[in-house]
């Protein structure tokens, strides 16, 4: 039943869109679905050059659960969405690969885990870049009978892994599924609910993860099909408990007026990451209450903070960053993010931010010969000495400097795609893990 409240909120967006000239096109090129011009270097669609240069498509919707409802453009733009997805290597290669820079004495110490383009799979390595532990598992080995999830971008590799003490891990084919394995990739449970980029495991064993699906919604327009994107929680064995629209946070909340920029159709937030808040920054704001999820919303270059018990919005904050991921909470109480295009002349750049104004309290963008910038993705944590650890996607690289910027540890991702090896595989994000992270199963 459609409520007084939503009845209000759904006009007042549609009149927002009306007098601000919300767009109607839907995106088109790759999961942001735009492209600076200083990334004008054309994507290849697979590793080692054996997959054919392009985006391909399957022929027919007839399976789709629009097909006989929509029109032909219609279900064009669906069939667009469900491409949605990142590709294999999109950034010329460098000469160096693998661990290039390492100061032993002032990077912090630990294990690096961290997911590529070039496979479905998830690579745990040493600080040296000595391959300690492989986990890969197919798209059509977890879910066989998907011809048409496997014909898609986010079949290919997996976006978002995350490790358990007992070297079980959870994987996230992007914005097709979840998929939980054990240590020798033997697949435990699966969750096909448009999982895509990011998941936090909670202390009771729930999953907490963005989750998205293809509909038509006369909020934003009766036209237009839409990426809805919203939080799922799962429980420790796969089974959904829970799931909040973003959309319907947003847009029955105070915050409806942020609305006004977003586009009638298409991937219309892109949200990227989640974050369980736990209750430190409750003196900020009553909206980051402990519980709460700080949410990111890249196409909006918003931050959001949603009450899963509620439905709502509490909490929403913009900034001088543009087209952000990977927003933390700190220990000092702010903020930590990758601006993929918030920095000088479009760059890219780390910031640490303080939530209560906004004010970038610290920034990293690189070095004058090679400045950050990855138009797509990206990563940026905090690590136990007080370094801060980047993830610059495109580039294939992550490096971890000081807090003065000095780079004490450089990746380079080794592999290559293309027919020369012209390009270098996506990283999506290295992770350090804990030095007093269990490691016992590594020997068994």
């Amino acid at each position: 039943m459609v409520t007084v409240r939503l009845l209000a909120a759904t006009l007042a967006l549609v009149l927002l869109c009306v007098l601000l000239g919300c767009t109607t096109t839907v995106d088109g090129e790759g999961a942001e679905g735009e492209r600076g011009a200083a990334d004008e270097r054309a994507p290849v669609a697979g590793p080692e050059g054996g997959a054919p240069e392009g985006r391909w498509r399957p022929a027919t919707s007839d399976s789709l659960p629009f097909a006989g409802k929509l029109s032909e453009e219609q279900l064009a733009e669906v069939e667009r969405l469900r491409s949605i997805g990142y590709m294999a290597g999109s950034r010329p290669a460098g000469y160096e690969k693998g661990v290039v820079a390492h100061d032993r004495s002032r990077a912090c110490p630990g294990l690096n885990l961290y997911t590529s383009g070039h496979f479905p799979g998830a690579v745990l390595m040493d600080m040296d870049g000595s391959v300690l532990h492989l986990w890969e598992r197919s798209f059509r080995d977890v879910w066989p009978d998907d011809a048409k999830g496997a014909g898609s971008e986010g079949a290919g590799y997996w976006r978002h892994v995350h490790l358990f003490p007992n070297g079980d891990v959870l994987a996230i084919f992007e914005g097709l599924g979840l998929v939980k394995l054990d240590r020798d990739s033997r697949v435990l449970w699966s969750h096909a609910g448009g999982e895509h980029h990011d998941l936090k495991v909670y202390e009771t064993g729930h999953i907490f993860v963005l989750t998205r699906e293809i509909v038509l919604d006369p909020r934003v327009s009766s036209e237009h099909p839409i990426l809805e994107d919203s939080v799922t929680v799962l429980d420790s064995d796969g089974r959904e408990v829970t799931s909040v629209s973003v959309l319907s946070a947003m847009g029955n909340s105070e915050y409806l007026h942020l609305l006004a920029g977003m586009k009638a159709g298409g991937d219309v937030f892109h949200t990227n990451a989640i974050e369980i808040l736990d209750g430190s920054l409750a003196d900020v704001a009553p909206g980051l209450a402990e519980g709460n999820v700080l949410l990111s919303l890249r196409k909006l270059s918003l931050l959001i903070a949603v009450n899963l018990r509620t439905g709502l919005a509490e909490w929403a904050l913009e900034g001088s960053w543009r087209k952000q991921h990977d927003p933390s909470v700190l220990a000092n109480g702010n903020v930590l993010l990758f601006d993929n295009n918030g920095g000088e002349n479009g760059a890219s750049r780390v910031i640490e931010i303080n939530p209560a104004s906004g004010d970038v309290e610290w920034s990293y963008d690189g070095e004058p010969s090679n400045i950050l910038y990855s138009q797509m993705c990206g990563a940026a944590t905090r690590l136990a000495n007080g370094n801060t650890l980047a993830t610059e996607s495109d580039a294939g690289r992550a490096v971890e400097v000081t807090p003065d910027g000095e780079i004490v540890w450089d990746y380079r991702n080794p592999e290559r795609a293309g027919e020369d090896g012209e390009f270098v595989a996506t990283l999506f994000e290295v992770t350090r893990l804990p030095g007093d992270f269990p490691l016992g199963w590594l020997t068994r």
